[in-house]
C-alpha cells in the first residue's frame, strides 16, 4: 500500500529529496485534520501504523517519514519524465515547499527578529532564515498564491506577500514565541492555534485597556511616592518594569478563574515593596513606617525588601489566598522554598494535579541565567517528590545584573531563559512597552500551564531606570544604555498616549487617575481594590497550637508497649504476593523476630518504629534525600522492590486504613534545591515530620546557603516556625575527607537563641524516642542530627520493645557499666560514635576509675542535667572532652564554655582537657593507616 501511493506522488511531482519539510508539514496538518491534506497524502498517512497497528499515530517519527522519502528520492525508477505542464506545476509545488519551510522558519526563528527591547538597544544577528532569498524566493513571488499549509489562519491559500505580513506581525512583533524545541506536537499545536489564530495577540475591550492603564499608573505612581518622600532610600524599585504588576494582577484573577485557592509568589528584591503594596494589598501605611523606622520589632528583623506577606483577594472565581515568600538575597533560592511549600498546600487540599494551588516565581535576568539552583528547581519540576503541576515564571529582564551587562560576560546562551528548554518548557519573550501584548503573553502562559501543568516562561524585557538600587549611579558603567533611559518615556506615559490617540481616556482621566492614586497613598488607604478585609480562615493554615513554646530537655514520648508491639507485627506482615530480594528478605525475617521479642530491636527497626507511631498519632512523615528508601548504608529498607512485578511496596503505609500519609522518594542527585524544597514544605506542615537525609553528611554543605538563610537564622529574621529533621550521617571510621564529616562545628556555630537543635544519638532507643518528639512535641524548631553510620548495626546500640516503649529522649547519658562512681578519677565527656571507642578500649583495658558520659544533645545545652550528672562524681581529678573529629572541627570550639561554666560552678579547681584529632584543614584522614595511628593516639590520651 505504502509503496504504491508513494509511486503516485513521485509521479505526480509531488516528491523530490528537499521536500522533506513539506512533507512533514502536510502530516502535522493531517494530525490536526485529516481533511486539510489533499486526499493522496490522506491516503498515504492513514497507512502509517501507530504502535498497536491501527492506525495512523502522532508517535509516529516524523524523522523517519522524512527519511523514507530522501531514500525514495535516491531510487532511480522514480526519477521523473515529466511534460512541460508537469514542469511548470513541479515549479510552483517546489516553491509552495519553501513557502512552507518559511513559515516553519517563522515558527523556529521568528523571535530572533522581534522587536522585544524597549530601548532599542538589543544587539540582533541577521536572521537568514526569515529571508525570502534563502528560501529560494523572491519579491516576484509575492502576489503569487500558495498554501498556507498548518498555518493557523483563517485562509486556506493567501499570496506571498499576504502570508509574509501575517508572519511578520505574529511572530517579529512584540512578543518573541519560543516554543519549537517542544517534543510533544499536543503543546506545540496548541501554542501554535493560540498565537496564530489571534494573528499574534487579540484586540482588547475598551475596558480592559483602561484597567491596564490603571495598574500602569498604580505601578509607577508608588515608585514616584517612594522616591519623592524618601529620596536616596534604598528600595529597589521597580522603574522600567512596570509591567509586572498588570501582568500579576492577570495572574491573580486568572487563577482565580481556574478555581485555584491559593498562589504562593517567590521573588527577588526588584519591584517586590511594587507587588506587595499594589498586588497582595499592604497598607501604604504599613511601608512608609517601616521606611521611618516605626515599625514593632519582635526580632532581629531584615530589610524591606526581603520580608514575606500574605493576604486574600477576591476573584471571579471566589476567594484566593496569596502568599509572598519571605526570602534573602541569595537570588534563586527562594524558588525551591516556594515549590516545597506548594507542595505542601497542594497536599493538604489533596491537590494532586496542582489545580488549587498555583506557584509564581519572578526572576531577575543575571541570577535566572548564573544561579545553579534554577537548574535544579526546574529538573525537580517533573519528579515524583517535586512536582507541583507547573510553574508560572516570570523574568524581570532589564538586561543588566547590577554592572554587567555584556552578554558575553552574562552568559553563554543567547537569552537568559535557555535553561528553561531542558524541560521543554515554553518560553514568551515580550516587549514590557507594550502592555497589551504583556496581557496576552501572561493569559497564554497561565492557561498553558493550566492545560498541560508544566512549567512556562515569561521574559519580561525591559529596563531598569536606576542603578542597582537607588544609590547607585549606574551611567559610570552603563553610559549608552542610560542614555537612551534618560530619553525614553515610562510605559504609562507611553501607553496612555496611545489610549488617548485612540480615544479609550481622555487627557483628564489620565491626570485623575494619578491623582486619585497619590491621594489612595496619602491617606494611607489599600489600594488593591479586590483585597478580603475579612478573610476565610479556611484558606489559612493554623499554627496556633506551636507558638509560644519553650524548648525543654524533657518531653514524655513513651507508649503502651502493646501499641509498640502491635505495630512492630503490622510492619513485617509483608503479603505473600510480594517476592523479596535475599538480603532484604533476611532484614524483615530479623525484624519480625524483633516484633516477637526473640531479638532486641535495631536502629533501622527502632526509626521504622518511631515513624508507625507518628503515623498513627495523626502526624503525616515526609522523607526524601538520596537513597532514602533503602538508605545509604541499607538499615532502612522502608521501600521494598517486589523482585517479580518491580513494583514498590511501603509497610508504613499499609498500617491502618485511618493512619496519616507516609511519604519517602529517592531525590535527585541534589542537595541545595532539595533541602530549600524540604524547608517551604515543613514551614507550611505543622503537623508533619519533614526529613532530609543526606547521602552522607559531608555532601550537605552543598546546601549551606538553605542552612544559613533559612534553616538556622528564618524564625529569628521573619519569624517562620520550620519543623525540619536533618539526618546527616557523620563519624570516622577511615573513610577519608568526603565521606566522615557532616561538619557539626559549622551547626554549632550557627547556633543561638535557641534556633535550632543538635542531636548526636548513640542507641536505637535514642533514636526513636528522638524523632518522637520532633514532632509530638508542640514545639517547632529544626533539628539537626549525627546520624551513625557504623553504629547502625553495633550490637551494643540495640534496645528491647519494653525499653523502646517506656523511656523518653535522654539529652545526656549517664555512665552505664558498673563502675563506683566515688572512685572515678577521671572523667570523659564526649559525643556520637567515639563513646564506642572509647568504651572497647577502657574494657579491654580493665580500667575501673575512668567514666565516660554522654551528650546526646549538643544544642541546646543541657546544662542543668549536665551539672546534675558532674556532680555525681565528687572525687574526680580530671575531666576531658574527648572527640574524633580535629580540634578546629566538631564541638571543642562551640561546647567547651559551657562546660566550663559547669566546671566552674562545681570544680573550679579542674582545667577541661583535650582529647582528640590534631587541628586539621581537611575532615578527615584519607590513608586508612594514618587514621588507625591518630585514633590510637587520641584514645590512649583519653584514658591515661
Amino acid at each position: 500500500m505504502q509503496e504504491n501511493v508513494m509511486e503516485l506522488m513521485w509521479s505526480t511531482g509531488h516528491l523530490s529529496g528537499s521536500s522533506a519539510e513539506y512533507v512533514e508539514e502536510l502530516y502535522e496538518s493531517f494530525l490536526s485534520d485529516p481533511d486539510s491534506v489533499p486526499e493522496q497524502w490522506r491516503s498515504f498517512f492513514e497507512s502509517l501504523a501507530s504502535p498497536d497497528g491501527r492506525g495512523p499515530s502522532q508517535d509516529v517519527s516524523h524523522a523517519d517519514i522524512k527519511r523514507d522519502f530522501k531514500t525514495l528520492s535516491r531510487v532511480s525508477r522514480y526519477a521523473p519524465v515529466l511534460s512541460n505542464e508537469a514542469v511548470i506545476n513541479s515549479e510552483h509545488e517546489s516553491k509552495q515547499v519553501h513557502v512552507l519551510q518559511l513559515i516553519s522558519s517563522y515558527r523556529v526563528r521568528g523571535h530572533q527578529r522581534a522587536n522585544l527591547d524597549p530601548l532599542g538597544i538589543m544587539h540582533r544577528e541577521r536572521v537568514p532564515d526569515l529571508e525570502l532569498e534563502f528560501h529560494d524566493l523572491s519579491q516576484i513571488d509575492s502576489s503569487t498564491v500558495f498554501q498556507t499549509g498548518s498555518l493557523f489562519i483563517s485562509k486556506e491559500t493567501a499570496p506571498l506577500r499576504d502570508i509574509v505580513e501575517t508572519l511578520e506581525h505574529i511572530y517579529c512583533s512584540s512578543v518573541g514565541y519560543e516554543y519549537m524545541h517542544i517534543v510533544n506536537l499536543e503543546e506545540k499545536q496548541w501554542i501554535q492555534q493560540r498565537i496564530e489564530g489571534n494573528d499574534g495577540y487579540p484586540t482588547f475591550e475598551n475596558e480592559v485597556k483602561r484597567h491596564l492603564l490603571e495598574r500602569l499608573t498604580a505601578a509607577e505612581g508608588l515608585e514616584k511616592h517612594l522616591d519623592s518622600k524618601y529620596p536616596g532610600t534604598k528600595r529597589f524599585g521597580l522603574e522600567g518594569g512596570e509591567s509586572l504588576i498588570p501582568s500579576l494582577d492577570e495572574l491573580v484573577q486568572r487563577a482565580g478563574k481556574y478555581g485555584a485557592k491559593e498562589i504562593v509568589l517567590g521573588m527577588a528584591h526588584r519591584g517586590r515593596l511594587n507587588v506587595l503594596v499594589n498586588i497582595l494589598g499592604k497598607n501604604p501605611a504599613d511601608l512608609f513606617d517601616e521606611f521611618e523606622g516605626k515599625a514593632v520589632y519582635e526580632s532581629s528583623g531584615d530589610v524591606k525588601y526581603h520580608q514575606g506577606f500574605s493576604s486574600n483577594i477576591m476573584t471571579a472565581g471566589g476567594e484566593l489566598h496569596m502568599a509572598m515568600a519571605f526570602n534573602p538575597s541569595h537570588l534563586e533560592i527562594v524558588a525551591p522554598v516556594v515549590e516545597g511549600s506548594v507542595r505542601a498546600r497542594q497536599a493538604r487540599r489533596d491537590d494532586a494535579n496542582g489545580s488549587l494551588v498555583l506557584p509564581i516565581i519572578c526572576h531577575g535576568d543575571a541570577a535566572f541565567a548564573g544561579q545553579g539552583v534554577v537548574m535544579e528547581t526546574f529538573q525537580m519540576s517533573n519528579t515524583r517528590a517535586y512536582s507541583t503541576g507547573g510553574t508560572v515564571h516570570i523574568i524581570i529582564n532589564n538586561q543588566v545584573g547590577f554592572t554587567t551587562h555584556r552578554q558575553d560576560d552574562a552568559r553563554s546562551t543567547e537569552y537568559c531563559t535557555d535553561v528553561a528548554k531542558m524541560v521543554q518548557a515554553p518560553i514568551f519573550h515580550v516587549n514590557a512597552d507594550d502592555p497589551e501584548a504583556v496581557l496576552f503573553v501572561t493569559q497564554l502562559a497561565l492557561d498553558f500551564r493550566y492545560e498541560f501543568k508544566k512549567d512556562v516562561v515569561i521574559d519580561l524585557v525591559c529596563y531598569r531606570r536606576r542603578g542597582h538600587n537607588e544609590t547607585d549611579e549606574p551611567s559610570a558603567t552603563q553610559p549608552l544604555m542610560y542614555s537612551a533611559i534618560k530619553q525614553h518615556k515610562s510605559t504609562r506615559a507611553l501607553y496612555a498616549a496611545e489610549l488617548v490617540s485612540q480615544g479609550v481616556v481622555s487627557d483628564e482621566e489620565v491626570s485623575n487617575m494619578n491623582s486619585n492614586f497619590r491621594q489612595e497613598l496619602d491617606t494611607g488607604q489599600h489600594v488593591v481594590k479586590s483585597l478580603v478585609k475579612d478573610p476565610s480562615i479556611e484558606l489559612f493554615v493554623d499554627w496556633s497550637p506551636y507558638l509560644g513554646h519553650d524548648w525543654s530537655p524533657h518531653f514524655n514520648t513513651s507508649m503502651p508497649v502493646a501499641n509498640l508491639q502491635a505495630l512492630a507485627k503490622k510492619l513485617v506482615d509483608i503479603p505473600n504476593s510480594v517476592a523479596l530480594q535475599r538480603q532484604v528478605n533476611k532484614v524483615y525475617t530479623e525484624r519480625a523476630a524483633m516484633a516477637s521479642g526473640e531479638k532486641p530491636v535495631d536502629w533501622g527497626m527502632a526509626e521504622t518504629l518511631a515513624y508507625a507511631s507518628i503515623l498513627t498519632s495523626g502526624n503525616k512523615v515526609r522523607i526524601t534525600g538520596q537513597d532514602v528508601g533503602r538508605g545509604t548504608f541499607s538499615h532502612r529498607h522502608a521501600v521494598i522492590h517486589d523482585q517479580k512485578s518491580g513494583q514498590d511496596y511501603i509497610p508504613l503505609q499499609e498500617l491502618a486504613k485511618d493512619q496519616s500519609d507516609f511519604t519517602i522518594y529517592d531525590s535527585l542527585l541534589s542537595e541545595e534545591a532539595v533541602l530549600a524544597f524540604e524547608y517551604g514544605f515543613s514551614t507550611t506542615t505543622p503537623n508533619a515530620l519533614v526529613i532530609w537525609e543526606a547521602q552522607f553528611g559531608d555532601f550537605a554543605n552543598s546546601a549551606q546557603v538553605v542552612i544559613d538563610q533559612f534553616i538556622t537564622s528564618g524564625e529569628h529574621k521573619w519569624q517562620r516556625l520550620c519543623g525540619l529533621t536533618l539526618l546527616l550521617p557523620h563519624g570516622y571510621e577511615g573513610q577519608g575527607p568526603e565521606h566522615s564529616s557532616a561538619r557539626l562545628e559549622r551547626f554549632l556555630q550557627l547556633s543561638a537563641e535557641h534556633n535550632i537543635q543538635v542531636c548526636l544519638p548513640t542507641t536505637a532507643s535514642q533514636v526513636f524516642h528522638m524523632l518522637r518528639k520532633q514532632v509530638l512535641c508542640p514545639l517547632r524548631k529544626p533539628l539537626v542530627v549525627m546520624s551513625p553510620k557504623s553504629l547502625l548495626r553495633h550490637k551494643e546500640t540495640v534496645c528491647s520493645l519494653e525499653q523502646l516503649a517506656d523511656n523518653s529522649f535522654q539529652v545526656i547519658i549517664d555512665e552505664t557499666d558498673k563502675i563506683n562512681k566515688e572512685q572515678v578519677r577521671k572523667l570523659i565527656i564526649c559525643s556520637g560514635k567515639v563513646y564506642y571507642d572509647l568504651r572497647a578500649e577502657r574494657r579491654k583495658r580493665d580500667i575501673s576509675d575512668i567514666a565516660i558520659v554522654r551528650l546526646e544533645q549538643l544544642y541546646p545545652f543541657p546544662q542543668e542535667d549536665f551539672e546534675q550528672c558532674l556532680l555525681q562524681y565528687k572525687n574526680v581529678e580530671l575531666i576531658t572532652w574527648c572527640q574524633e573529629e580535629p580540634m578546629n572541627q566538631g564541638a571543642w570550639y562551640a561546647s567547651q564554655h559551657h562546660i566550663r561554666r559547669a566546671l566552674h560552678a562545681h570544680f573550679p579547681e579542674i582545667w577541661l582537657e583535650y582529647a582528640g584529632r590534631d587541628a586539621s584543614a581537611a575532615a578527615a584522614a584519607g590513608y586508612p593507616a594514618l587514621h588507625i595511628s591518630q585514633q590510637k593516639k587520641f584514645i590512649d590520651e583519653a584514658l591515661s
